[in-house]
């Protein structure tokens, strides 16, 4: 059955559908239009304020250029309230994050985006969600049933495969004491008869 990915906000492109497979987004992470979606931080400046922090497309003061989508998304976080917030994100985030970091490594922004949407809070999020939001944590679009239903989808499929981990992990474990203890009786009984 092919997956429906439908909670990414990333807006598709001519270039987004020759890179999509070194994008190296999550499957959990994209629409069938190859769209991402990730939260704005809620609690950042207006960039039209003076106390937003640094020009647009700018890192903030003090925050080195991201060499890591790890890196990236810490930088986004502490940036933008949608992101800090883990707030479901408009479609087309990535736009609004090229027109502020014009300098941005698009790959590096999907796979940035990937992880932030294929997060476990973030689908929480999005399972609940009704609206999406901008970089700045304005309210935008109404999040679908259909994205709600994808995420919650996700989410069970996470679950299921962690339960089946710890299941497994215990069986391994049961298996190896049984074997610990097998191999005990036989090094008793060895004594045993050697004794004679």
């Amino acid at each position: 059955m092919k997956s429906m990915n439908t909670i990414s906000p990333v807006a598709e492109s001519p270039e987004a559908n020759e890179n999509n497979a070194a994008n190296a987004m999550p499957e959990s992470a994209a629409t069938p239009g190859g769209e991402s979606i990730a939260p704005a931080p809620l609690d950042a400046a207006t960039p039209d304020t003076p106390e937003a922090g640094p020009a647009a497309g700018t890192p903030a003061a003090g925050m080195p250029a991201a060499d890591s989508p790890r890196a990236l998304l810490k930088q986004l976080q502490q940036q933008f309230p949608a992101f800090r917030n883990c707030l479901p994100l408009e479609i087309g985030i990535d736009k609004q994050l090229l027109s502020r970091m014009p300098d941005l490594n698009r790959k590096l922004m999907r796979a940035a985006l990937g992880i932030h949407t294929g997060s476990m809070r973030y689908l929480r999020a999005m399972e609940k969600a009704t609206v999406r939001y901008d970089l700045d944590g304005k309210a935008g679009a109404e999040v679908t049933d259909t994205h709600r239903q994808h995420a919650k989808e996700l989410l069970q499929q996470r679950f299921k495969k962690e339960a089946e981990r710890k299941k497994a992990e215990r069986d391994a474990a049961a298996q190896l004491e049984a074997d610990r203890k097998r191999q005990e009786k036989l090094e008793q009984l060895a004594s045993k008869f050697s004794r004679k």
